[in-house]
């Protein structure tokens, strides 16, 4: 079961991703001091009307499984215990454990 927090954050993902095309166009309209004052007013008025999970900044990275929002490795998805529980399970590709001297004794000999 998915935390409200998470999916709350998939529902801003997808928000974003299918407005940024436009919300980029007008930005650009509204911030450009070439064009009259009426027109850059349009435009920002048109910005104010996109929705709350429109913009970039609600988009947080948060842990898939917990649903914690600090200490999250993004590369993985998953807060820092997470990705530990995993990799010590191993069912994280390509990561291992790092013991200093068990391996660098077993890379030597």
């Amino acid at each position: 079961m998915r935390n409200a927090r998470v999916l709350r954050d998939i529902k801003a993902r997808h928000g974003v991703l299918q407005s940024e095309v436009t919300r980029r166009a007008y930005l650009y309209v509204a911030r450009n001091t070439t064009l009259p004052a009426q027109v850059r007013h349009q435009a920002q008025l048109q910005l104010n009307t996109f929705g709350k999970y429109t913009r970039p900044t609600t988009v947080k990275n948060r842990c898939s499984e917990t649903g914690r929002g600090r200490g999250i490795i993004s590369e993985f998805g998953l807060c820092r215990f997470q990705f530990r529980l995993r990799a010590l399970h191993g069912e994280l590709n390509g990561v291992r454990k790092a013991c200093c001297m068990d391996s660098f004794s077993q890379q030597n000999s």
